[in-house]
C-alpha cells in the first residue's frame, strides 16, 4: 500500500490534479476571511491579527502542497486525506474572523489537526517502516505535535497572551524547515532527501497566486457593486481592475518563470524550493491580500483623503508585493533588481507626500508604477529571447 500512494513516472512533467484545485478553492475563502478581518480592524493590532492568521493558514496549505508534491492525488486515500483536509482548512477559514476572539480555539485546534493529521498519515500509512520518508514525516510530525503545545494553550487564553503563544508557535513552525527538522539523539537530515516535482511544484504555488488575486477581483466586484456608480467610483473601479492585473503580469511574466528556472538543474534544488517557495511566497500573497484591502478603501472613498492608516494599507500592498518579488529574485539570482527597488521608493514617496490628495489620486499613480515595471520588464524579456 505504502509504495501504491506516491507519485510515479518523470517527476518534472507530473502537474496538478483536479482534487487539489478542488482544495484550493478553500483557501480563496480563507483569504478573503483575512481581508475583512483586517479592514474590520485597520490598525497596527488589527495588522498583527491578519498577518498571524495569513501565516498559519498559508502554512497548513503550503505543507500539504509539499505533500502532494510526493504522493499521488489519483489514490483514493489520499484523495480522502485532501477532502478531510479540506473540512479542517474550511473549519479554520469560518474562525478567522473570530480568531483572536470567541473562535480562538476552534482556529488552533483545527489548524493543529490539519498538520497533526496529514503527517501522521504521511508517517504510518504513505511511508515505509525505516524509509527516509517514514523519518523525514516523523520528524516534521514531532515538531508540529511540539508547536501544538502552545497553539492549543494560546487558544484558551486571551488577548495578548494569546499573541504571545500564537507567536511562538509560528516561530517553531517556521524555523523547523530552516533547521530540517533535528531531534535528539537522529542523525543529520539532507535536504536533498526531499523528492522534489519541479513542474507540479512551480504549478500548485502559481495556482495559489491566481487563487489570491482572484480574491482582489471579487473584492473590487463586491465593492463596487454596493456603491453608486458615480465618475469618481468608476474610475477607482477600473485602477483596482488594472493594479490586479498588473500584479498578475509581474507574478507570472517575471517571477514565476524565474523562480522555476531557478529550481532546475540546481544541486541545492530542495533549499531553494523552501527559500522561495515556501517562505518567499507567503509574502506575495501577502502582498496581494494588502492590495485588495487598499483597492477596497479607494472604491469605497475616492474623492477623499485617507487616513493614516488607510493611506498605509493603500501603499503598503503595491509596496509589499515589490518587495517580496525583489527578495525571490534576489534569491534565484544574487542580483539585485534596480528597476523594483526604483518602484518601491518611488510608490513610498506617493504614501509620504500624498497625505492630503484624495485616494484615487494615490491608487492610480500607484498601478502606474506597476505598470511601468512590467511594460520594462516585457522589453527585457524580449530583448533576451532576441
Amino acid at each position: 500500500m505504502t509504495g501504491q500512494l506516491r507519485r510515479r513516472g518523470d517527476a518534472g512533467t507530473q502537474r496538478a490534479a483536479t482534487l487539489e484545485l478542488f482544495y484550493d478553492l478553500v483557501f480563496v475563502f480563507a483569504i478573503t476571511q483575512v481581508s475583512h478581518l483586517l479592514l474590520g480592524h485597520l490598525t497596527w493590532a488589527g495588522a498583527g491579527q491578519a498577518g498571524t492568521v495569513l501565516l498559519a493558514v498559508w502554512w497548513s496549505w503550503n505543507y500539504t502542497t509539499w505533500a502532494t508534491n510526493e504522493l499521488d492525488p489519483e489514490k483514493n486515500p489520499v484523495r480522502l486525506l485532501l477532502i478531510a483536509l479540506m473540512l479542517g482548512s474550511l473549519l479554520m477559514a469560518i474562525a478567522v474572523p473570530q480568531a483572536f476572539g470567541e473562535h480562538g480555539l476552534l482556529f488552533a485546534a483545527a489548524y493543529l489537526a490539519i498538520q497533526v493529521g496529514r503527517h501522521a498519515f504521511l508517517t504510518f500509512v504513505a511511508a515505509a517502516r525505516g524509509s527516509v520518508q517514514r523519518e523525514q514525516a516523523g520528524r516534521i510530525l514531532v515538531w508540529f505535535l511540539i508547536a501544538g503545545v502552545f497553539w492549543v494553550a494560546g487558544g484558551l487564553v486571551e488577548g495578548g497572551s494569546r499573541a504571545g503563544l500564537w507567536l511562538l508557535a509560528l516561530a517553531l513552525d517556521y524555523i523547523a524547515p530552516r533547521m530540517l527538522f533535528p531531534l535528539p539523539g537522529r542523525p543529520r537530515l539532507a535536504a536533498e532527501s526531499w523528492r522534489l516535482a519541479t513542474g507540479h511544484f512551480a504549478e500548485r504555488f502559481g495556482l495559489i497566486v491566481i487563487a489570491a488575486i482572484g480574491e482582489t477581483i471579487i473584492l473590487t466586484g463586491a465593492t463596487t457593486s454596493q456603491r453608486e456608480l458615480d465618475a469618481g467610483t468608476v474610475a477607482a473601479f477600473i485602477s483596482a481592475f488594472a493594479g490586479s492585473a498588473a500584479l498578475w503580469w509581474l507574478y507570472f511574466t517575471s517571477t514565476s518563470e524565474l523562480s522555476e528556472r531557478s529550481l532546475d538543474g540546481a544541486a541545492s534544488r530542495t533549499g531553494r524550493a523552501r527559500d522561495i517557495y515556501t517562505y518567499g511566497h507567503v509574502l506575495i500573497v501577502a502582498g496581494i491580500v494588502l492590495t485588495a484591502v487598499g483597492d477596497e478603501l479607494m472604491i469605497a472613498h475616492p474623492s477623499d483623503p485617507l487616513r493614516s492608516e488607510q493611506l498605509t494599507a493603500v501603499v503598503g500592498g503595491p509596496v509589499l508585493f515589490l518587495l517580496a518579488q525583489l527578495a525571490l529574485q534576489s534569491r534565484a539570482t544574487h542580483r539585485l533588481e534596480l528597476t523594483r527597488l526604483a518602484a518601491i521608493l518611488a510608490c513610498a514617496a506617493l504614501g509620504l507626500f500624498g497625505r492630503s490628495l484624495p485616494a484615487l489620486l494615490i491608487g492610480a499613480p500607484l498601478v502606474a508604477v506597476l505598470i511601468a515595471v512590467a511594460v520594462r520588464d516585457q522589453v527585457v524579456e524580449t530583448r533576451r529571447i532576441r
